[in-house]
């Protein structure tokens, strides 16, 4: 993974990191607007290197730890940077910058894949999936950490506690508006991206469904998001029943990456993408 557009993606992330941090102390509104401009630049080279780095291997480079990770980090500034023109919400990237940093970092230290890469990997189909999987999990996320932030706001409302963390979060209503939208972008994606990946394991296995670890739990995660946009919808949840549930979501999305990849044998996990020589 070292290559010489990584490092003119770190330095911006790691640049907009500091900055929104200065924020988070200062609360100087000028921190974010150069934090914002960062992060931009850096997610400009991020997305310069996967399209080099793509184009090199000749398929979406997504097989081993490292790369999924350095591929998360673009999906989660991308998704930030899209969201931020509707929900400017200036704590948000103070938590997505150093995440974004801390990601691409840790994929320069994870170890390159052991092996060639299968063939069935070299697909526009699969690379499809994966790219909906990823920018579906980033804004589910998002939402995630937006329910978080509810949370935090709401128990300083009850406290009476108007200080430090008040002043730096937003109102619960733009938290919950902003969980909201979150969950609307990220779900139709994550359910694109199990359509998609069915239908390609009924092309290359021959079978649409197979109970993979990774699968069960992508259901289980998709059956949580599905109970919390329906209760949404339909009920009119909202506040911190719905804060809580897109937490849980954001677990088992978690559960699901690392499990899935790491833990369990799975035709998902890292070492069944490659072909050792």
């Amino acid at each position: 993974m070292n290559h010489f557009l990584i490092y003119p993606t770190l330095v911006p992330y790691y640049g907009a990191s500091a900055l929104w941090l200065a924020f988070f102390l200062t609360g100087r509104e000028s921190y974010c607007r150069f934090g914002l401009f960062c992060l931009s630049l850096g997610f400009g080279c991020h997305s310069l290197y996967l399209i080099w780095r793509t184009l090199t291997l000749g398929m979406l480079p997504a097989a081993a730890l490292g790369e999924a990770l350095f591929l998360f980090a673009w999906a989660l500034a991308a998704a930030f940077l899209f969201l931020s023109w509707r929900f400017p919400i200036k704590i948000l990237g103070a938590m997505v910058a150093p995440l974004a940093a801390l990601l691409v970092s840790a994929s320069l230290i994870l170890p390159i894949r052991p092996g060639t890469a299968s063939p069935l990997l070299q697909s526009l189909w699969l690379a499809g999936h994966i790219i909906l999987a990823i920018l579906g999990n980033a804004a589910l996320t998002l939402a995630g950490l937006g329910g978080a932030f509810y949370l935090i706001q709401e128990r300083q409302l009850k406290k009476k506690k108007f200080g430090f963390f008040y002043r730096r979060l937003p109102s619960l209503d733009r938290l919950d508006a902003l969980n909201f939208w979150c969950l609307n972008l990220g779900f139709p994606l994550l359910t694109a991206a199990i359509i998609t990946g069915s239908l390609y394991a009924q092309y290359t296995l021959g079978n649409l469904w197979r109970w993979d670890p990774k699968e069960v739990l992508t259901l289980v995660a998709w059956l949580i998001y599905a109970v919390l946009l329906h209760e949404r919808l339909a009920v009119g949840w909202r506040g911190r029943r719905a804060a809580w549930l897109a937490i849980f979501g954001l677990t088992a999305l978690v559960v699901t990456f690392v499990g899935a990849n790491l833990w369990f044998d799975s035709y998902h996990s890292f070492a069944s993408f490659m072909k050792q020589p």
